[in-house]
């Protein structure tokens, strides 16, 4: 069981017309079957509920912003500000992040192709390979043929016309040539 020796019963604010009895709470958990029900409460003394929601007449509006109000905007807009550097800090400091990361993945994959290349330059059949195209060396069992390839003859054509010519000339010389070639043909 518990204690109940340190609980008191609540103390409740006394208005002018009431009467001191026990709490509700108190009076409800006696009742037997039969008994009444207590009525309401007065409302003597109390003024009317219209009146406590108005203004007063013959005082001024009261502000709806109180100290306390004021106190907590204040701490709030002081948290806020406090904030904002290392919260732009951490963002600043993600996509640094996130840009390192980025090139670190790129930097490894050239570092694998740099490593597959390696591996094949290493080879033995790879260098030989590459011995035979490009170097045209071939084994001391192998017997190498070199296939000489010219290209087409190098004809050198003398522009028909000197280079001071001038451009009448050459236009004539044109329309001559042309009706050469459609008669040869």
């Amino acid at each position: 069981m518990s204690d109940w020796k340190g609980l008191r019963a609540p103390r409740t604010r006394r208005r002018a017309g009431d009467t001191p009895s026990e709490p509700e709470e108190f009076r409800t958990s006696r009742r037997r079957a039969g008994d009444t029900v207590p009525a309401a409460p007065t409302d003597r003394g109390r003024r009317p509920t219209a009146a406590r929601s108005g203004p007063r007449p013959g005082r001024p509006e009261r502000s709806r912003l109180t100290s306390r109000a004021a106190v907590l905007a204040v701490v709030l807009c002081a948290i806020a500000l406090s904030l904002a550097y290392p919260v732009r800090e951490y963002i600043a400091q993600r996509r640094q992040i996130d840009q390192l990361e980025a090139r670190r993945e790129a930097i490894a994959a050239t570092l694998s192709r740099l490593q597959a290349e390696q591996q094949k330059l290493t080879s033995n059949a790879y260098v030989e390979q590459q011995a035979r195209d490009r170097l045209h060396f071939c084994q001391p069992s192998q017997t190498c043929f070199g296939i000489i390839n010219p290209g087409p003859p190098a004809v050198h054509v003398p522009p028909a016309h000197p280079p001071g010519t001038p451009w009448y000339e050459r236009l004539w010389d044109s329309v001559q040539n042309a009706d050469k070639t459609s008669a040869a043909r």
